[in-house]
Parts: structure tokens; C-alpha cells; sequence
């Protein structure tokens, strides 16, 4: 049998039933028994909605800083002028710069993960459009990314802030640590993400908010978790 075929049954064995839904912690306990990978495989999440994200009023989007963090270290790059560069240094920006940046960017450079900036710099880091845009890297208000709190905004994503959003069928990704992480650090990430995601409920949206929710590994096979968890 090969090794794929012998981590498939293992990994049925420990889900289960399929139909089967499980508390947080019964969840996560099984995410971690499941593994089978040679890496440190991340946990994530995935939450559907019952809201329609083609309209404006549905859309859900924000930020977490989660208490112990996601186990992956984030390149920031700060984009501002003055006093704020130093700013960004001083918190622990992994690059930061004004103009020569920008230019930097529009040449093809990607090396980081996050991109942080100042609204007095925006004009010019509008210009970048196409390249961050397309990468989901595009500075936004509404994210934390434009901001003249420099220091508050990079310090917040060293320590495990991530942003979520749902997409066009109604599901909000994320990843919530690794599956080293002990079990109790993990089902608090879970906690926190889970209210950020009820805090985020747009007051357009009508009957059921959270339909469903799934915990898993990267390479290991998700458990639902059950509604009465979701709906307290």
C-alpha cells in the first residue's frame, strides 16, 4: 500500500463518521492525532455565512489580532516619510522606505508579506495598483494597513493579527496556528477568531449568520463543528 493510500485511512479513521460534529476542543485534539505530514502543518478554519457578499451591506471583513499568534512570521514592509520610517524601524518593519520603495515595488519587487502605510503616501502607493492589488496586498483602512500609527500596526501583526474576509461564496478563510501548537492555545485562537467573525455581523444580514464551520490541517481532513457551539 503506498504511503499516501496508508495517511488517507488513517486519517478516516480518526474523523470518523463524516456526519459527525464535534466541540472545539474535540476538534482540535483530532486535528492533532490526524497529522501525518513531515512539516508543521498549519490549522485552519473555514466559516460559511449566510449572507450574500455581492451586495455591499453583506460584506464581511476585519482584523484579529489572535492571542498566541499563527506560528508564521510576517515580512512587513512600511511605506511612509519622515519621522515614521523610524517609527517602523523601531517596531520591527523587515523593510521600510518612501519613494524609493514605490519604485522598488513597480519594478517587480515582492519580498514581503504585508504592506503598511501612511495616508499621506497613498497617492503614490495607488500608483501600485495592479501589482498589489492583484495580490491581495493592497493597503486598506478598513484592514489597519493605512495608518499613521505605525508602531501600533506593525507591533499588532508580529503579534499574530490577521485579516479575514469572506469571499463570493459566503466562506471566510483563515489560519489560526500550527498543529504544534499545544491544545489550548489553539482552541483559544479558534475562540477569539469565532467572536471577531460575530462582531463583524453586518446588520444586513438576515436568519441564520453562521451555517457552518470546519476545522483541519493542511494536509489532514476537517471536523465540523457543532451548531450549538456556534450559536452560544
Amino acid at each position: 500500500m503506498s504511503k499516501h493510500g496508508k495517511s488517507t485511512i488513517k486519517a478516516r479513521e480518526v474523523r470518523g463518521a463524516e456526519s459527525r460534529t464535534y466541540t472545539l476542543e474535540e476538534a482540535v485534539e483530532l486535528v492533532k492525532k490526524a497529522r501525518f505530514a513531515k512539516f508543521d502543518e498549519s490549522v485552519d478554519v473555514d466559516v460559511r455565512l449566510g449572507v450574500n457578499p455581492k451586495y455591499s451591506d453583506q460584506m464581511v471583513r476585519g482584523t484579529v489580532v489572535l492571542p498566541h499568534g499563527t506560528g508564521k512570521t510576517k515580512k512587513i514592509c512600511v511605506i511612509a516619510a519622515g519621522e515614521k520610517l523610524k517609527e517602523a524601524e523601531e517596531a520591527g518593519a523587515d523593510h521600510f522606505g518612501g519613494d524609493e520603495i514605490i519604485e522598488k515595488i513597480a519594478g517587480g519587487w515582492i519580498d514581503f508579506d504585508i504592506v503598511i502605510a501612511t495616508p499621506d503616501v497613498m497617492r503614490g502607493v495607488g500608483k501600485l495598483g495592479r501589482i498589489l492589488g492583484t495580490k491581495g496586498l493592497m493597503p486598506n483602512p478598513k484592514s489597519g494597513t493605512v495608518t499613521f500609527d505605525i508602531r501600533k500596526a506593525v507591533e499588532e501583526t508580529k503579534a499574530g493579527k490577521v485579516e479575514f474576509r469572506v469571499d463570493k461564496t459566503s466562506i471566510v478563510h483563515s489560519t489560526v496556528g500550527k498543529v504544534s501548537f499545544p491544545e489550548d492555545k489553539l482552541i483559544e485562537n479558534l475562540k477569539t477568531f469565532l467572536q471577531a467573525i460575530v462582531h463583524a455581523k453586518p446588520a444586513a444580514a438576515k436568519g441564520k449568520y453562521i451555517r457552518s464551520m470546519f476545522v483541519s490541517s493542511t494536509m489532514g481532513p476537517s471536523f465540523r463543528i457543532a451548531e450549538d457551539i456556534l450559536e452560544s
